[in-house]
């Protein structure tokens, strides 16, 4: 489970929800090796606490090759929204055209459990 304690000093937690691309489907299951090599520093440095898909719907397996990703959901730890998009906009998500960052959906928040 991931901590609850508070952020560093002049740092907040950030509720992400970035949406896929239309039509993403396949891409997103092609570069997603790389996207998780490419998060784990994010992980390890703090940056990112929790994260993971979003479905349309509950998916009746485990075979992503059949899910209706919506997209991607993160907690992220971050001193402004800007720092939050400038990381999004890297990843090869959002290179290869699978995330549609300009639609990210990015709040400050205060978890308590």
């Amino acid at each position: 489970m991931a901590s609850t304690a508070t952020p560093p000093a002049g740092t907040w937690e950030w509720l992400v929800v970035v949406p896929d691309k239309a039509n993403r489907h396949e891409e997103r299951l092609k570069v997603r090796g790389q996207h998780l090599s490419g998060i784990k520093p994010l992980v390890e440095s703090g940056f990112i606490k929790k994260g993971g898909a979003v479905m349309n719907e509950k998916p009746e397996s485990d075979d992503a090759t059949k899910f209706s990703f919506y997209g991607s959901t993160l907690i992220c730890v971050a001193s402004t929204k800007e720092e939050v998009l400038e990381v999004l906009r890297k990843d090869i998500y959002a290179t290869t055209d699978v995330w549609d960052v300009d639609n990210a959906q990015i709040w400050p928040a205060k978890f308590a459990v």
